[in-house]
């Protein structure tokens, strides 16, 4: 029996090439006319070791009125894998996922709820009215770009936000609560997830010890195309 698989559709049909990033969410790229196009980019990470000029990307595209920029920087290419750089893309994956059964331990809950504030923390997910019973649990996710040779790292920035929250969910899992905290690697050429101690030892300090506490920790690899993200396997967090 094949193993369950969960697919987001994206549109990023604009076919370029990278040039630069700059002022952390603009990317020039060059579109095969050889026309220079200004781009917004949603990853505010470093992005270490796959903005190389030259390298082809793709974009997405917007009609709305209200956006400055009518394009987005979707994905990347590195050798022969696409990486996705689109971090809100990590919470549809992980809905889907859900949806599809692929993580078994947080399987039979009939409501997924986005985006719960619990005291002064807001987290993506509760997970409620499971079908047998079990108790509400809170989901965190985030967004692995960053490889060393197989294995997927994060942060591949300092981040203040991700160490921030790893602890509130260790002091809510330390205090009874359900609490999970899925990585989702967009892109495919990963094995395994694990702290990028050497980027933010404070963060690497912080999901150990929130794993201690009783935090649940899990990661999905995804498969990155111009038409859909497709979570394809569960990984192991090495700690």
């Amino acid at each position: 029996m094949n193993a369950p698989r969960a697919a987001v559709p994206v549109n990023a049909m604009l076919r370029a090439r990278f040039l630069r990033r700059y002022k952390r969410f603009l990317a020039d790229v060059a579109l095969e006319s050889g026309e220079q196009l200004t781009v917004h980019c949603p990853d505010p990470g470093r992005m270490l070791g796959l903005l190389a000029p030259g390298a082809a990307v793709r974009c997405s595209q917007s009609n709305s009125k209200q956006r400055r920029l009518r394009h987005t920087l979707e994905m990347i290419r590195r050798g022969r894998t696409w990486v996705g750089l689109h971090p809100a893309r990590a919470n549809a994956v992980a809905r889907a996922a859900l949806a599809a059964e692929m993580l078994p331990a947080l399987s039979g809950y009939r409501r997924i709820r986005p985006e719960l504030r619990v005291g002064r923390s807001r987290f993506d997910f509760a997970l409620q009215d499971h079908a047998q019973g079990a108790p509400d649990a809170l989901l965190e996710v985030k967004s692995v770009t960053l490889a060393e040779g197989r294995r997927g790292r994060f942060p591949d920035a300092p981040s203040e936000r991700a160490r921030r929250h790893a602890e509130e969910f260790g002091a809510q899992a330390a205090q009874g609560r359900r609490a999970a905290l899925l990585f989702v690697v967009q892109r495919a050429d990963c094995d395994s997830v694990e702290a990028a101690d050497d980027i933010d030892p404070r963060y690497g300090a912080a999901l150990r010890k929130a794993a201690r506490c009783g935090v649940r920790l899990y990661a999905i690899g995804a498969r990155i195309t111009p038409r859909q993200i497709c979570a394809e396997r569960a990984l192991p967090v090495l700690l």
